[in-house]
């Protein structure tokens, strides 16, 4: 699979990386050994980019990554991290101490001494305009804890804040057919700076892969049921803060797009791919067998430019209303 320079870092990441929420938690149940099958699945497909944070299944996801590498040194695989979200969500919290603290667990649930890269966790708003937070984030490489930091984001604004600090080398945001608002100054400003980009939500919490109607039901301990209206966290997390009814309605249409030989998930990734600017794209995956047709979107045709324009009208018309002024 083809692989792309993670912005300043000069690390490389494949254009289709393996997000691994779904490992940990806030989907439903994923047992270890089917875990382990999905990420076996991702690397024979060609994936050598893994994105997780410390608070998914309380460091599950992250202790499930070291066992599936510890077993297989022979991998060439990147593994980015977050932290930030085990605490309360206030700036005083963004600090040296607990930054060392967070990042000695991740290490120590990763099994390394040095993480490939670290991303802030979608922190308040105000963290990104605080000089000591990149100060304390520049320490932690100099004490080789971390080879680089990026951040999370949930906002186009937090991006753009973000991308001008010297020090950023990825910003992770979500974009998708269904939230193209980061097209509009994130990526240019992200290519200028020489930013990666992580995209991130890609099948906007599974509307995109067509498999859902109205009447689906999600397990209470799945946050596309508890999450819906940003109940627990932000709701631009949850279905990329569509409205399930009309996202529904809407995925149908998309849906209806996929040239022959395209999954409707597949459309979603290949769109997302030819996006210039865009690092790499980071689907979750529950099975070995959605590990491996995400993966698949990196070989695919590019969409013609026929393809591309109805996608973009389809947002402006049922999708971007609700979205852009939010995000």
């Amino acid at each position: 699979m083809d692989e792309r320079v993670i912005g300043r870092s000069g690390q490389r990441a494949s254009v289709v990386g393996l997000g691994t929420w779904q490992l940990g938690a806030d989907w439903g149940d994923v047992d270890d050994k089917e875990a382990l099958s999905v990420l076996e699945a991702a690397v024979e497909s060609g994936v050598t980019f893994f994105d997780t944070a410390d608070v998914y299944g309380d460091g599950r996801s992250e202790q499930t990554i070291a066992a599936f590498l510890r077993d297989r040194p022979d991998l060439d695989v990147l593994v980015a991290t977050k932290m930030g979200r085990r605490v309360e969500q206030i700036p005083e919290n963004y600090v040296l101490d607990n930054f060392r603290a967070w990042n000695d667990r991740s290490r120590r649930n990763l099994g390394v001494d040095r993480l490939d890269l670290v991303q802030l966790h979608c922190p308040p708003t105000p963290v990104y305009s605080t000089d000591e937070v990149f100060d304390a984030l520049d320490t932690l490489v100099g004490e080789e804890r971390i080879a680089a930091y990026g951040v999370s984001v949930e906002t186009c604004a937090e991006a753009l804040t973000a991308i001008a600090r010297p020090g950023v080398a990825s910003v992770q945001i979500i974009l998708n057919p269904f939230r193209m608002k980061p097209l509009l100054e994130v990526l240019p400003a992200a290519r200028e700076a020489g930013v990666g980009i992580i995209a991130r939500v890609p099948l906007a919490s599974g509307l995109l892969s067509g498999k859902y109607t109205k009447e689906t039901v999600f397990p209470a301990n799945d946050h596309r049921t508890y999450n819906r209206h940003g109940e627990s966290f932000d709701q631009g997390e949850t279905f990329s803060g569509v409205d399930y009814e009309s996202g529904v309605e809407a995925a149908v249409e998309f849906a209806a797009l996929a040239p022959e030989g395209f999954t409707p998930a597949q459309l979603a990734l290949r769109w997302i791919i030819q996006q210039p600017g865009v690092t790499t794209v980071i689907p979750g995956a529950r099975s070995p067998e959605q590990a491996r047709a995400n993966a698949a979107a990196a070989d695919l045709p590019e969409l013609s430019q026929d393809t591309l324009t109805a996608i973009r009208d389809l947002y402006d018309r049922r999708i971007k209303e609700q979205v852009e002024s939010r995000w």
